[in-house]
């Protein structure tokens, strides 16, 4: 079918826009937003409004899939939420240095299974610090993994 342009945003396939997969990582889509930008950038292909109307859609694509919240609302309605949890119980995690919660950048475990909203998965982490523990939730984006 193709993008769909002019004022019926709603309905752009922003992964058919980026050239990739839902199932897509993040460094997949940051390497597809690139290639396609250096391709379509205005200083590049300053005489084209086809290649600034189509930079518009790659930006508009980039924002809403790199951003893992923007993303998950945009997947949900159109089936290509992901359904399984990134993280297990016992799977070690770190806040992330960019993360609201006052324990940014500490190591914790998952403490039991996830649970599910509509957007994300939520976790229990165990957290050592200061020779006390503390069992906080975080959401998902919330934590990256460190392995087992």
């Amino acid at each position: 079918m193709g993008v769909i342009t002019c004022g019926t945003q709603n309905q752009r396939d922003y992964y058919e826009v980026l050239a990739i997969a839902p199932d897509a990582g993040p460094e997949e889509i940051k390497r597809a937003y690139h290639r396609l930008a250096f391709q379509c950038h205005p200083d590049r292909n300053w005489d084209s409004e086809e290649a600034h109307e189509e930079m518009e859609r790659i930006n508009e694509a980039y924002a809403v899939l790199s951003d893992p919240i923007k993303r998950r609302e945009y997947d949900l309605p159109r089936g290509y939420a992901r359904r399984v949890p990134k993280f297990k119980k016992g799977s070690k995690v770190k806040v992330r240095a960019d993360s609201p919660s006052a324990y940014r950048g500490q190591i914790g475990v998952v403490d039991q299974e996830p649970a599910k909203d509509a957007f994300r998965f939520w976790y229990m982490a165990r957290i050592e610090s200061r020779g006390l523990t503390t069992v906080r939730r975080f959401a998902e984006e919330e934590l990256e993994g460190l392995g087992n």
